[in-house]
């Protein structure tokens, strides 16, 4: 997953949302992701992260426990006939560590990969990955935002 060095960004989306409507936050953002399968999940620690994935995920008719992978990296949800992998890199040193731990094959599955701290290893991400940021405006209200990078 070699990274080109040029590109350039192209804001996908932006809006803001109250936390009692994250589920439709979620299904918005997910219906404007272009079927993109690796999702990379920006934001300051408590920006809610992990819960809007949780909303994602109920979404898309996961039933089983939605939580935070922080330990074991990689979480594995069924949905239909589907696999959606739950990752956080928050704990990964480098990226050495985060490809000790199994995460390339969760991206190059073909299956929705949903990644908190993508930055503690962002050359593993695809070029055609969908790099949302969610940034707290006040307690009950957040903007998230999607750019695609466009590489030449």
């Amino acid at each position: 997953m070699k990274k080109q060095e040029i590109f350039t960004i192209r804001l996908h989306m932006n809006f803001t949302y109250g936390l009692k409507e994250i589920k439709q936050a979620a299904l918005k953002t997910f219906e404007l992701s272009d079927g993109k399968k690796v999702w990379a999940i920006h934001g300051e620690m408590g920006a809610g992260k992990t819960t809007f994935i949780h909303a994602l995920c109920d979404n898309l008719g996961v039933t089983s426990a939605v939580a935070s992978p922080t330990y074991s990296i990689i979480n594995e949800y069924k949905c239909d006939k589907a696999i959606i992998y739950h990752m956080d890199w928050y704990r990964l040193k480098d990226e050495e560590e985060a490809l000790q731990a199994g995460v390339e094959d969760c991206i190059v599955s073909g299956n929705l990969c949903l990644i908190e701290w993508p930055e503690r290893a962002i050359a593993l991400l695809p070029e055609d990955c969908f790099h949302i940021t969610i940034n707290v405006i006040d307690e009950e209200t957040r903007e998230i935002s999607a750019i695609d990078l466009l590489y030449q």
